[in-house]
């Protein structure tokens, strides 16, 4: 009991704090915006909870529905609901059996087809709600009530669920909910709801475990663009979104040049320099690659002497970590990325070839 009423306190504290920052912000900014008129909320708030809490007043038929249909609707949904052209199908795979369990048994058939509205809907509140806030798509909110009434029970007349003559109304629409033919499909058995005060498991639908023995190292790539493709859409490198790790290849090239030009230039770079443990310190700190890289240790990445080790005895080691060090990734160590970095080739490369030299200090 005290827990519960702490959280009220906090949820009152909470409200009462945001009540405080509106009344501040029309003291400091008078004259900008204003309160919303009752009607203006009403118009807003025009949803319709399953309990049918919301759902305004009015009656509709099957037959009513059909002339709301035929001209509305049959254009994108086709006259029977079937069309799979713009948009999904939304009769079919129910059946009369389907409507006395309130379980569809076709979504448990692999060798059926596809899988309709009405064989997933567990609620008609969904679809009156839906076609009321939605429909047409061309004139959303455009239906009056008693069209939305006809054309839900149109709807549900194609797919077996009402009779020709049915007339729905929000005085028997929990009688159309106990004929949904997929009504028992929903269930609370998950950990979205707050655990058993529903009488509910609480476990979560998924449960990720990570991998942390013997974990693949490296992502094994299946596919590869042809060289006949790589630049017919342009250079993918220029088009990277700004946000991630993913960054796109220089198609303008062909595969392993970027990597060849780089070595080249390592090649004409002094050896001196290449070999030099000072001038690859030096880099370290001008690129700020020891604020999340230790010698000996780890910090936010892997230390320089596991990267040594990991890769030393790679052939292509030094090419390769060049080109991880210019273009940044994740995955290999961890899921945090690093950035790409603004070195130069050569820089890169004498970086690269340190650490495949075992990273000496």
């Amino acid at each position: 009991m005290s827990s519960s009423r702490d959280g009220f306190r906090l949820i009152a504290a909470a409200a009462l704090a945001l009540m405080s920052s509106a009344a501040l912000a029309q003291a400091v900014l008078p004259g900008i915006g204003r309160p919303a008129t009752p009607k203006e909320i009403a118009a807003w708030d025009i949803d319709v909870r399953p309990d049918f809490k919301g759902l305004p007043k009015g009656s509709g038929s099957v037959a009513m529905g059909q002339e709301v249909w035929e001209g509305k609707c049959a254009h994108c949904h086709g006259v029977f609901g079937e069309s799979n052209e713009v948009f999904s199908p939304l009769v079919g795979g129910t059946t009369a059996e389907d409507v006395k369990t309130g379980r569809v048994a076709r979504l448990t058939d692999t060798s059926y087809p596809g899988r309709t509205t009405l064989m997933k809907v567990s609620t008609v509140s969904t679809l009156w709600d839906y076609i009321n806030r939605a429909m047409p798509w061309t004139q959303p909110k455009s239906l009056k009530a008693d069209e939305v009434y006809a054309v839900t029970a149109y709807l549900l007349n194609l797919g077996g669920v009402l009779p020709d003559n049915y007339v729905m109304s929000d005085q028997n629409i929990a009688e159309v909910q106990a004929r949904m033919p997929n009504r028992n499909g929903m269930t609370l058995d998950h950990g979205m709801w707050p655990g058993k005060s529903l009488k509910t498991a609480g476990k979560p639908d998924v449960k990720a475990v990570a991998c942390m023995t013997n974990c693949e190292a490296e992502p094994k790539v299946a596919s590869f663009l042809p060289d006949f493709a790589r630049n017919a859409h342009g250079n993918l490198a220029e088009q990277n979104r700004l946000v991630g790790a993913q960054r796109g290849a220089d198609t303008t090239r062909p595969a392993g040049v970027a990597v060849a030009a780089a070595a080249v230039a390592a090649t004409a770079a002094p050896a001196k320099a290449a070999d030099s443990s000072a001038a690859v310190t030096a880099l370290l700190s001008k690129y700020s690659c020891t604020a999340c890289h230790g010698m000996d240790n780890k910090l936010v990445g892997p230390s320089f002497r596991e990267i040594a080790k990991k890769y030393g005895a790679q052939a292509d080691g030094a090419a390769y970590l060049a080109g991880k060090i210019k273009a940044g990734g994740s995955g290999v160590w961890g899921q945090i990325p690093m950035p790409p970095q603004t070195l130069s080739d050569t820089e890169a490369r004498m970086i690269g070839q340190w650490l495949t030299d075992g990273a000496k200090k």
